[in-house]
């Protein structure tokens, strides 16, 4: 990947160049589709590939859904030092429009978040290091998580560092089959239960290694604790 200091025009970010030299994430297709099969989701509630746009989240019913699922690039401050530069936002990267408006420009940046006025149980950013700081001496949590908050997300469901497509399918499927069979539990102990569950089913060192079973952590909590 090039250097992203090479992605600025002056203060702006040359998002179409950025976009291109962001490596595919093939996994994160089947990641979704798996959930939204475990959750019995309709078709027009999944955005896949060139149809997951910043317009679809903007327009879409937000205070609708319970569950508002993300499986994209997250770019915070804390690998874009660019970003700090350029006084720019965290933000997740969706499908680049030929023609990027102030409406839909690929980049659903923090501030454009905190407006979104979410309803949502579960807000899941499962994308790498979604809970990292914004810099040295920022608060612990990105600026992109905490505008999901701002926006109405009761629980964030957030990563530390790199997350594995497929360790990460299976874990969220965990996660919401006990959401659904075990609702009075709080959700810290449901991603507890769905965490001990993707171990329990590891064959390999690597598999059982923390680095894939262990990046992501739940923030906030809606339920009643029983």
């Amino acid at each position: 990947m090039r250097s992203l200091s090479s992605f600025y025009r002056g203060s702006e970010l040359d998002v179409r160049s950025l976009a291109e030299s962001l490596p595919p994430l093939p996994g994160t297709r089947t990641e979704v589709e798996t959930i939204a099969k475990s959750l019995d989701v309709g078709e027009g509630d999944v955005k896949l590939g060139l149809n997951a746009t910043e317009e679809a989240v903007k327009q879409s019913k937000r205070d609708d859904y319970r569950i508002v699922y993300f499986a994209t690039h997250g770019l915070v401050a804390g690998d874009l030092q660019q970003f700090i530069k350029a006084k720019a936002e965290p933000a997740l990267a969706f499908t680049i429009p030929e023609k990027p408006s102030e409406l839909d420009d690929g980049l659903l940046q923090a501030s454009e978040v905190a407006e979104l006025k979410l309803n949502a149980d579960w807000v899941v950013l499962s994308a790498c290091n979604t809970a990292s700081s914004d810099g040295v001496g920022a608060e612990s949590l990105s600026g992109l998580a905490r505008a999901f908050i701002y926006a109405g997300g009761k629980s964030l469901v957030v990563s530390n560092w790199d997350v594995s497509d497929e360790a990460t399918a299976t874990l969220m499927s965990n996660l919401f089959e006990i959401s659904k069979d075990k609702p009075d539990l709080s959700h810290g102990e449901m991603m507890r239960q769905a965490t001990l569950n993707l171990l329990d089913a590891a064959t390999t060192d690597d598999e059982a290694h923390p680095r894939v079973w262990a990046p992501f952590v739940v923030v906030g909590e809606p339920a009643r604790v029983q």
